[in-house]
C-alpha cells in the first residue's frame, strides 16, 4: 500500500498538489491514443495540426502577443514571446526588436512557403549578444506550446503481432514508434494525396490549408511495405496496425528538439547528424541494410518535425556542412545505406564575427552562404534596455544583504553602451550625447530624421564594445567585495570596470583599453552632473513648483515668439512677456543672448510637434530645460542650506537638520539608503568646494 502523508504539512502539500499543480485532464490530454481514422477526424476539424516546423514556430510565437510602437518615425512591431513570460522574464531579450523583427519576418516567409524554408538561419553577433538565448527561448517555448491545445501534433506507432519465431506466445504484439515522429499523414501513398486533401480541405475553400509533404522515414517505409504484401495491398488493413499518438516535443528526451555542438575531429563524425548502424541487431535482421538494424536516432533525425540548433556552427568540419546543405535545401538527409529521408525541421545556427569572416573568404564554401540567412544580432545601443539586463540580475528581490546605490547599474550600463558606439561624424555632437539621442531625449538643433540617418551611418554599430558578460561579472565582484559597508556605489563598479581591463581577454589592443578608459572618465564625470542634480532637486525637493516654474516660462515665451501680452493673474491685467524670468532660466544652461530667440522658438517648435502627434509637453524629455528649470529653483532655495558646510566637518545644528532632511528626501524619493545618502551628500558638497558648480 502506499504511504499517505500525515500530519498537517503533509495534509496541505497533498491539498496543493491536487488542487492546483496536478492536471491529470491535461495529461490525458497530452497523452491521447487513437486510430488512424480518429486523427484524420481531428486533422479534418482542424488542419493546424498538420503544420510544417516552420509554421508551428511561427504560430507559436504569435501566440504571445504583440505590440507596435515608433523608434524615429520607424515602425516596430515588439513580439511578447521574447520576453519569456512563461519562465517570469528569466530569458527575456532587451533591447532587440529590430533583428528579432528580421527573425520573425523570416519565419513567417517559411510558414508561407516563399522560399526562407529552404535556408539555414544564421545569427551572427559578437560574444555575449544573446545568440544563444535567442535559440533557447525558440527550443523551450516550442516544447511548451506542443503541449497546448493550440500547438498539439501527432506521430504514430506500428502495432505488430511478434515473431513466433522468437519463442512468444501467439497473438502478443509489440510497439514500433516511429523512430523520427513523422505524421500519420505519411501513410497516405503520394498518388492518392491529391484526392484525399480535396476531401480533407472541402470546409476550407478560402485557401488550401492542408498539405501533405515527405514521405515515409526508411524503417516506417520497410514495415509499410511487408505489411502491403502481407494485406495484398489493402491499405485500410495497413493503417489498422497503426497507432496513432499526441507527440509532446522535449530537448531532454530527444524528441523534436536537437542541439549540436563541435568537438573534436577525431571524436565526431556525420553519423551523429544522421544515425549509425546498430551492430547488436545485424544477427538479428540479417543485414546491415536493413533499417530495423539502424538507430535512427542522429541530430536531425530526432529533431524531425521541430528545430535544430547547431553552436558556432561554422566551426563544424566540412563533412558536416555538406549534410547541412540538403537538410536546408531540400529537406532531405542521408544516413549511411539508405536512400535520402525527408526532414521537416527550423535550422538555427549562431557564430560570432570571425568564424563568419573565414566562410566569406572561402569559395569553397560558395553552397553554403548561398543557402544561408544572415541576421545580425548586435549588442545594445539604447541605455534604458542595457540598464534593464543588469536590473533583471541585480535588484533588491534577488541581492540580499547588500544595497545596489542608484545609478550605479546606470552608470555601467551607460559605459557599456559608450563602448559600443561609432564617434559621430557630426562636429556639434559628442558621443555621450548621442547616447542619449538613442535613448529617447532632445537634444537642439537634432529631430527624429537626424536620428535615422546618425543609425544609418553607422552601420557596424553595436557589432563591438564591451559585452554584458563583461559588466555582470564586475558587479558580481563588486557585491562580494568587503568594501562599501553593505552599500556598493557607481564608483565601485566603474573602478572594477576599469581594473578588469588590463586583463581582459579580448581586449588586446592598447589604443583600445585607452579609449575605453577615456570613456570611464566620461561616465565619471556624467555620473557628477546626475548626483548634482539630484541633491539639488532633494534640496528644492517640489517637483509642483518646477512644474509651476515651466509653465509661466512656456506662456511667457510663447507672448514673446507669437509678439503677444501675458495675462497677469494677479493683477488681470496683460503685460509684456517677462524677460528677466526668461533669461534667469535660460543663463543656467548658457543660453547666450544673441540666441535666446533661437532657443524660444525651438521651445515652441517641439511643443507643437508634439500636439500635431496628439502628445502633451512635458518639461522632463527636453533634458536641456529640465535642467534649466532645476537650477533655477535651486539657486532660489539653496541659501536657506550650506551643503558645503559638510566639507568641514563644522556643522551647526540648524544646519545639520537641513541636512537630514536633504537626506531623508533622497532615501525617500531616489531610493538611496542611509550609508549612500552620506556618501553622496558628502560627494557633491566636495564638488561644491571646488566651485565645480553653476550655483
Amino acid at each position: 500500500m502506499p504511504e499517505t502523508p500525515k500530519g498537517a504539512l503533509g495534509e496541505e502539500i497533498l491539498s496543493v498538489v491536487r488542487e492546483e499543480l496536478m492536471d491529470l485532464k491535461g495529461f490525458r490530454e497530452q497523452h491521447w491514443e487513437g486510430s488512424f481514422w480518429d486523427y484524420l477526424a481531428i486533422v479534418k476539424r482542424d488542419p493546424k495540426v498538420a503544420r510544417s516546423a516552420f509554421q508551428r514556430l511561427f504560430d507559436m510565437i504569435l501566440s504571445k502577443g504583440t505590440t507596435e510602437y515608433y523608434d524615429n518615425k520607424k515602425k516596430i512591431t515588439h513580439y511578447r514571446f521574447f520576453e519569456d513570460p512563461d519562465c517570469n522574464g528569466k530569458d527575456a531579450l532587451f533591447g532587440l526588436d529590430i533583428p528579432l523583427m528580421k527573425i520573425v519576418n523570416i519565419f513567417k516567409s517559411a510558414a508561407h512557403k516563399y522560399g526562407t524554408e529552404k535556408r539555414v538561419i544564421l545569427l551572427h553577433g559578437p560574444v555575449g549578444s544573446a545568440k544563444s538565448t535567442i535559440a533557447r527561448l525558440l527550443k523551450r517555448g516550442l516544447e511548451r506550446y506542443s503541449r497546448t491545445p493550440e500547438g498539439a501534433l501527432y506521430t504514430f506507432s506500428w502495432v505488430l503481432e511478434k515473431d513466433s519465431g522468437r519463442r512468444v506466445p501467439e497473438g502478443t504484439f509489440e510497439e514500433f514508434p516511429c523512430p523520427m515522429h513523422e505524421d500519420p499523414l505519411h501513410l497516405v501513398p503520394l498518388d492518392w494525396r491529391p484526392r484525399i486533401l480535396e476531401i480533407l480541405n472541402r470546409e476550407h475553400t478560402d485557401r488550401q490549408v492542408l498539405d501533405i509533404e515527405g514521405e515515409l522515414c526508411p524503417a516506417c517505409r520497410q514495415y509499410f511495405r511487408e505489411m502491403n504484401l502481407k494485406f495484398e495491398g489493402d491499405w485500410t488493413q495497413i493503417v489498422k496496425n497503426v497507432r496513432v499518438r499526441r507527440l509532446s516535443l522535449s530537448e531532454k528526451d530527444r524528441i523534436g528538439i536537437g542541439t549540436f555542438q563541435p568537438k573534436d575531429e577525431k571524436n565526431q563524425d556525420s553519423t551523429e547528424l544522421t544515425g549509425d548502424i546498430n551492430y547488436r541487431k545485424i544477427a538479428e535482421y540479417g543485414s546491415e541494410s536493413d533499417p530495423r538494424a539502424f538507430n535512427f536516432d542522429g541530430e536531425f533525425n530526432i529533431s524531425n518535425r521541430g528545430l535544430i540548433e547547431f553552436i558556432e556552427v561554422l566551426k563544424l568540419d566540412v563533412a558536416f556542412l555538406y549534410d547541412l546543405l540538403g537538410a536546408s535545401q531540400e529537406h532531405k538527409i542521408k544516413p549511411k545505406k539508405f536512400p535520402q529521408t525527408d526532414i521537416d525541421l527550423v535550422i538555427i545556427g549562431h557564430t560570432n564575427e570571425p568564424e563568419y569572416r573565414k566562410l566569406q573568404n572561402n569559395e569553397f564554401m560558395e553552397a553554403l552562404r548561398d543557402r544561408t540567412v544572415k541576421v545580425d544580432i548586435p549588442y545594445i545601443t539604447k541605455l534604458q534596455e542595457e540598464y534593464h539586463i543588469y536590473d533583471k540580475d541585480y535588484n533588491s528581490r534577488r541581492i540580499r544583504g547588500k544595497h545596489i546605490a542608484p545609478h550605479t547599474l546606470e552608470m555601467a550600463a551607460m559605459w557599456a553602451v559608450l563602448t559600443r558606439l561609432e564617434e559621430p561624424k557630426r562636429a556639434d555632437l559628442t558621443l555621450l550625447q548621442k547616447l542619449k539621442l538613442y535613448n529617447g531625449k532632445t537634444l537642439p538643433g537634432f529631430t527624429e530624421d537626424n536620428i535615422k540617418e546618425l543609425r544609418k551611418e553607422s552601420e557596424r554599430e553595436g557589432m563591438d564594445g564591451i559585452s554584458p558578460r563583461y559588466i555582470q561579472d564586475k558587479i558580481s565582484n563588486a557585491l562580494v567585495s568587503d568594501k562599501g559597508e553593505g552599500c556598493i556605489n557607481p564608483f565601485m563598479v566603474l573602478n572594477e570596470l576599469e581594473s578588469g581591463l588590463k586583463h581582459h581577454n579580448l581586449i588586446t589592443a592598447e589604443d583600445k583599453k585607452k579609449r575605453f578608459k577615456e570613456l570611464l572618465a566620461v561616465v565619471k564625470q556624467e555620473y557628477d552632473d546626475i548626483t548634482k542634480n539630484e541633491v539639488q532637486r532633494a534640496i528644492s525637493a517640489d517637483e509642483e513648483a518646477i512644474s509651476r516654474l515651466c509653465s509661466n516660462y512656456i506662456d511667457n515665451i510663447k507672448a514673446y515668439t507669437q509678439k503677444e501680452r501675458v495675462r497677469n493673474k494677479f493683477t488681470g491685467q496683460d503685460e509684456d512677456p517677462d524677460e528677466r524670468l526668461m533669461r534667469s532660466i535660460e543663463e543656467k544652461i548658457d543660453i547666450p543672448e544673441n540666441r535666446k530667440d533661437d532657443f524660444r522658438r525651438e521651445i515652441m517648435n517641439y511643443i507643437g510637434a508634439l500636439a500635431v502627434e496628439g502628445r502633451k509637453f512635458n518639461y522632463q524629455t527636453n533634458e536641456r530645460l529640465h535642467k534649466a528649470l532645476e537650477l533655477k529653483l535651486f539657486e532660489d532655495q539653496k541659501d536657506s542650506i550650506k551643503l558645503t558646510s559638510l566639507v568641514s566637518s563644522v556643522v551647526d545644528k540648524d544646519t545639520q537638520e537641513k541636512i537630514d532632511v536633504v537626506k531623508a528626501r533622497l532615501i525617500k524619493d531616489y531610493e538611496y539608503c542611509d550609508v549612500c545618502a552620506t556618501d553622496v551628500l558628502n560627494y557633491v558638497a566636495s564638488i561644491f568646494a571646488r566651485g565645480d558648480s553653476k550655483s
